[in-house]
C-alpha cells in the first residue's frame, strides 16, 4: 500500500488548519493511522476477551512479547522489527497455554501465572546476556510503546495483520461468543468450540504482538479489556456492547496518541492511550452509577 499519498493528503489538511497542526509532521500522521488501525480490531476482539475472562491471558501475551523481542536480536533480527521471532514466540507460548488448560485441572490464572513468570525469566535472562548490544531505549519502546517512530513495514504488517483478523472474527464472531457464554448449548448447535478456542488465542495473540510497538507490551493487553469493561458497563445489548468497546478503543487510540503532541505532554504513547482509555471507563462507570440513582 502506498502511505505516501494518504500521508501527503493528510499533512495537506492539517496546513490547512482543516486537522491538528502537529499531523503536518509525517511521523505524526504514521502514528494516527495506526492508531486508526489498531485501536477498533483491539475494541472489537476486547468484547470476546472479557467475554471468555481471559484479560490475563492477553497481558500474559504481551508480557512474553519482551521475550520473543530477546530472542530476534538473539538470532540476529533488527531489533527495530524482530517479528519473526515475536509472532513465532508468542504464538508458542499462547498455544501451550491454551493446550495445558484444556488438558489439566489447573484454573487458568494459576496456569496462565507459571507461563508468564518461566517466559519473563527466560527474557530477562537473554536481555542481561545481550546488554552489550542493546539500547536501553530500544527495551523502554517494546515496554512501553514508540507510536512516533512507527513507519511504513510496521503499517504494513499491522494492516495486513487487521485486515486477516477481521475477516476471520466477523463472520465468526457469532459463534464465538455462543461458545463463550454457553459452550454446551454450541456443541450441541453443532459449533466447533475447541477449534474456535484455538482460533480466537491465535487472534488475540496476533493482534497483540502487531501492537506492541504502539501500545508497549506491559500495556497492549489493558487496551483489550478496559474499552471492552467501559462497553460492558453502560451497554443494554450485545450489539451496543461491540459497538461501543470498537468506539471507546478508538477513542482512546486516537486521543493517546494526539493529545501528549498537541499539549506536549511528556506521556509514553502507550501509557496515553491507556490513561486514555481509563478516563472512559470511569466516565462510564459514573454514568452507569447516575442512571441506577435515577431509577431508585
Amino acid at each position: 500500500m502506498n502511505f505516501e499519498t494518504v500521508r501527503a493528503l493528510l499533512q495537506g489538511w492539517a496546513e490547512a488548519g482543516l486537522l491538528p497542526a502537529g499531523l503536518a509532521h509525517g511521523f505524526l500522521v504514521n502514528a494516527l493511522l495506526s492508531g486508526l488501525v489498531v485501536g477498533p480490531v483491539l475494541g472489537g476482539l476486547g468484547t470476546l476477551v472479557v467475554t471468555k475472562r481471559l484479560a490475563f491471558f492477553s497481558e500474559a501475551v504481551g508480557h512474553a512479547a519482551l521475550t520473543g523481542v530477546a530472542i530476534g536480536i538473539l538470532v540476529g533480527e533488527p531489533y527495530t522489527g524482530p517479528y519473526a521471532s515475536l509472532f513465532g514466540y508468542c504464538l508458542l507460548f499462547a498455544l501451550l497455554v491454551n493446550y495445558t488448560r484444556n488438558r489439566s485441572n489447573l484454573t487458568a490464572d494459576t496456569l496462565i501465572g507459571v507461563f508468564l513468570s518461566v517466559s519473563l525469566a527466560l527474557g530477562a535472562s537473554l536481555l542481561l546476556i545481550l546488554a552489550s548490544r542493546v539500547n536501553i531505549h530500544i527495551l523502554e519502546n517494546v515496554l512501553f510503546g514508540s507510536v512516533l517512530t512507527v513507519d511504513d513495514r510496521d503499517l504494513t504488517v499491522l494492516l495486513a495483520v487487521a485486515a486477516g483478523v477481521t475477516a476471520l472474527m466477523l463472520p465468526l464472531f457469532n459463534r464465538l461468543l455462543l461458545a463463550s457464554f454457553n459452550p454446551a448449548l454450541a456443541r450441541v448447535r453443532g459449533v466447533p468450540v475447541k477449534g474456535l478456542d484455538y482460533l480466537f488465542i491465535v487472534l488475540v495473540t496476533v493482534v497483540t504482538v502487531a501492537s506492541v510497538k504502539i501500545i508497549g507490551a506491559i500495556l497492549v493487553g489493558a487496551l483489550l479489556v478496559i474499552p471492552a469493561a467501559a462497553a460492558r458497563v453502560v451497554a443494554s445489548s450485545l450489539r451496543g456492547f461491540f459497538l461501543l468497546s470498537v468506539a471507546f478503543a478508538s477513542v482512546a487510540a486516537v486521543a493517546g496518541i494526539l493529545l501528549p503532541v498537541q499539549f506536549a505532554l511528556p506521556i509514553p504513547s502507550g501509557g496515553a492511550i491507556i490513561l486514555a482509555a481509563g478516563v472512559l471507563f470511569l466516565g462510564a462507570l459514573l454514568a452507569r452509577l447516575f442512571m441506577k440513582g435515577e431509577e431508585g
